[in-house]
């Protein structure tokens, strides 16, 4: 999501660590002045930088931790990220994604799907989710892609799949639409700033291309308008 500061755009989503609870937040600002954000990530909007993609996102979820039951002997190994293993016949141990997905392409593990990959506690999501205004925290940061990844690599190892897959479409529909409107009514109604909670960084990317463009000529506008502006000078954000 944009925040201007001295006549640039910045796209900037940040996450706060509780616990071992993620949530993730977006400051929208019209207007001059960034907030002091913690464990920030930052893109500059200008057209020798592109934004992240939905294949860059899937590489980030492809980082996180899944348990699976190895079917072979390894001393533990040593990677840059941290060590992985021992791994030993039928012992779970948790791996990231990625080495999951890996091994189970050879054949040598079954994965343990992640505990809220549940029927009943997606339904619950999802009723939660039709039910309030606001965006309601979700399972996992990224959900959505370790939901695609997970069910078509390794869906023999996921109980109710095709449920599953519905369940979560259901939920990133409702989650989308509720952005498109918090989008809308935030330019429509040509606010200064706006904070929305527990988006992931999928949905956030969904947005941004709409939202940067539109704000960009909200803010071309503004200034064409200003007494003393230069008609046609305007920077982009």
């Amino acid at each position: 999501m944009p925040i201007v500061h001295n006549g640039a755009v910045t796209s900037c989503v940040f996450f706060a660590v509780s616990g071992n609870s993620y949530s993730a937040g977006t400051f929208i600002s019209s207007t001059v002045g960034v907030p002091a954000l913690t464990h920030s990530f930052c893109k500059q909007n200008n057209p020798a930088v592109q934004t992240m993609d939905p294949s860059e996102v899937e590489f980030l979820a492809e980082k996180e931790m899944v348990k699976i039951i190895p079917n072979f002997s390894l001393d533990k190994i040593y990677l840059i990220g941290g060590d992985l293993g021992p791994f030993n016949p039928g012992l779970p141990v948790d791996v990231p994604v990625w080495l999951a997905l890996n091994l189970k392409q050879r054949q040598k593990c079954r994965i343990v799907p992640p505990e809220w990959m549940d029927v009943e506690k997606l339904e619950e999501i999802r009723e939660l989710e039709r039910k309030e205004d606001a965006f309601t925290p979700v399972p996992s940061p990224y959900y959505m892609e370790l939901t695609k990844l997970l069910l078509n690599h390794a869906s023999d190892n996921i109980p109710k799949a095709d449920e599953i897959r519905t369940l979560v479409k259901d939920i990133w529909d409702t989650r989308i639409a509720k952005l498109r409107l918090s989008a809308d009514s935030f330019i429509s109604q040509q606010e200064a700033h706006a904070k929305l909670d527990n988006l992931t960084l999928m949905e956030i990317n969904t947005t941004r291309t709409f939202l940067l463009d539109s704000l960009n000529c909200m803010y071309k506008l503004r200034s064409n308008l200003q007494p003393g502006s230069n008609k046609g000078k305007a920077l982009d954000y």
